[in-house]
């Protein structure tokens, strides 16, 4: 059975396509990217929506505080004696992620409680060097 555009070659001006069909990428409106903000703005409004526009902000970089953080477990695996000093091994976060078999003692800039929860209660402890606190108390006192 042939196609009914079939029926049209050679006996119509158009030979079945219509006036814009066959014309290269006529019919599908353009190519790529070509019409996103007029004839097909609706596509990218449901289909991309939050493309226009700014989106969130960034903080000054002096006023970032990023921190480099390892996990209980990680610590449990590196630890060769009984203590071990995060904060010299470059580290200023410990996290309580994982478990921890022995007790050791860490030394480490700050923890989260999770973490100094497991330490204490495998017969570790963790202490805590926080040099900013001091700054921030001899500004309260003034």
């Amino acid at each position: 059975m042939v196609s009914r555009t079939n029926k049209f070659r050679g006996r119509s001006r158009y030979h079945g396509r219509g006036k814009k069909a066959g014309r290269g990428a006529g019919l599908r409106g353009g190519r790529g990217n070509a019409g996103i903000n007029k004839h097909r703005l609706m596509t990218r409004l449901k289909y991309m929506p939050g493309h226009w526009g700014m989106h969130g902000f960034n903080r000054h970089p002096k006023l970032r505080n990023v921190n480099v953080s390892i996990n209980l477990i990680q610590v449990s695996q590196m630890a060769e004696g009984d203590s071990i000093d995060l904060t010299e091994m470059g580290y200023d976060k410990l996290l309580g992620s994982g478990r921890i078999d022995r007790a050791l003692n860490i030394s480490v800039a700050s923890a989260s409680a999770r973490a100094i929860e497991k330490v204490e209660a495998a017969g570790g402890s963790v202490n805590l060097s926080d040099d900013d606190d001091e700054e921030w108390e001899e500004w309260e006192e003034e």
